[in-house]
């Protein structure tokens, strides 16, 4: 490895550990200099603005999600059952040390820049990246009726989150107070009450 290249890493880590414990806003260059062990000239070197470094940051981070295998929708099997495994995967990545991490540097600042948070969304991380098409097919075998297959997608996910991301993001609950198992079977059979077709069985 270039020494230039170990020198990004080093500033990567330090800004990265830095935003986390007092956000991005209360972080100075001369902060990430100092704890990366780089001169504040070799950081804008690398890095122009404090900006540019965060998107880098998130960047990062979110190329190092562990991120499980794609559910591929198969009309021999239950549908809840399927259902069931999208949303165990998708809790454990919502609950995961390092998507909360991810969230708590970026959500301050989502609050401050819109566009940030329209980049943001518009990555998909998790079942978003392959949900749409789950339900299509889903729909197609008649096994579901789905007139928005992007809203009812949103819809499965975000009734996830705000049982399971937001309270232990915003420290109302941890990943082992939570009632996990109770909340997927809820969402799954919520789920599956608007939309399963009437000729299929769970």
């Amino acid at each position: 490895m270039k020494l230039s290249d170990k020198k990004r890493i080093n500033i990567l880590d330090a800004a990265e550990q830095l935003f986390f414990e007092s956000g991005v806003e209360h972080t100075t260059m001369d902060q990430i200099a100092k704890a990366a062990q780089a001169s504040k000239r070799t950081v804008y070197n690398h890095f122009s603005t404090k900006e540019v470094l965060f998107h880098a940051i998130i960047g990062r981070m979110v190329e190092h999600l562990d991120q499980a295998q794609d559910v591929i929708f198969d009309s021999q099997l239950s549908i809840k059952a399927q259902l069931t495994v999208i949303a165990q995967q998708e809790v454990a990545l919502l609950n995961s040390q390092h998507f909360l991490r991810i969230a708590k540097i970026a959500f301050m600042q989502m609050l401050q820049q819109a566009e940030l948070a329209k980049d943001i969304a518009n990555n998909q991380f998790g079942c978003m990246r392959y949900l749409e098409v789950f339900l299509q097919d889903a729909n197609a075998a008649s096994t579901l009726q789905i007139e928005d297959v992007e809203f009812a997608a949103k819809q499965f996910v975000y009734q996830l989150k705000s049982f399971i991301f937001y309270p232990v993001l915003f420290g109302f609950e941890t990943p082992e107070s939570l009632p996990v198992e109770k909340i997927i079977e809820q969402s799954v059979t919520t789920f599956l009450s608007r939309y399963q077709g009437q000729l299929d069985s769970v």
